[in-house]
């Protein structure tokens, strides 16, 4: 089961480190707006459902505090081959290519102990950064 702050879920990009640190950063300057999952070891293995349209999650940091709050837009889930450029574009990480895309996911999963293959279902969501609160 995720983590809750507020009783939302959160969203903890990347690994705890720099890569969380530089991804977080992508998100606040409003060069990210996507993130990808894989169903299986990140959603049914922790007990969660994809994430939906409307639903508000707690941004956090390496120490597992709050960073922002983003606004799930859309959530798609596609097989590994079936993800777009466009989304791809929106993850804002700086890949070049859709090649470029699949091969840094890949060896990101492959890091954390996942195999990917073509057919591997794909959870990708597209977020808003919600105002800081007045």
């Amino acid at each position: 089961m995720w983590t809750r702050i507020d009783g939302l879920r959160t969203l903890d990009l990347g690994t705890p480190g720099e890569m969380r640190d530089r991804l977080n950063a992508l998100v606040l300057s409003g060069a990210k707006r996507a993130t990808a999952g894989l169903l299986e070891p990140d959603y049914r293995a922790e007990g969660e459902e994809p994430e939906y349209a409307g639903e508000r999650l707690v941004l956090i940091g390496n120490a597992e505090e709050r960073v922002a709050e983003v606004v799930v837009e859309s959530v798609e889930i596609v097989p590994f081959r079936s993800v777009t450029w466009d989304f791809a574009q929106s993850e804002g990480e700086g890949c070049t290519s859709l090649t470029h895309w699949r091969e840094v996911h890949t060896g990101f999963w492959q890091s954390v102990g996942h195999t990917v293959t073509d057919d591997t279902a794909v959870v990708c969501v597209r977020f808003g950064l919600t105002p800081p609160a007045a």
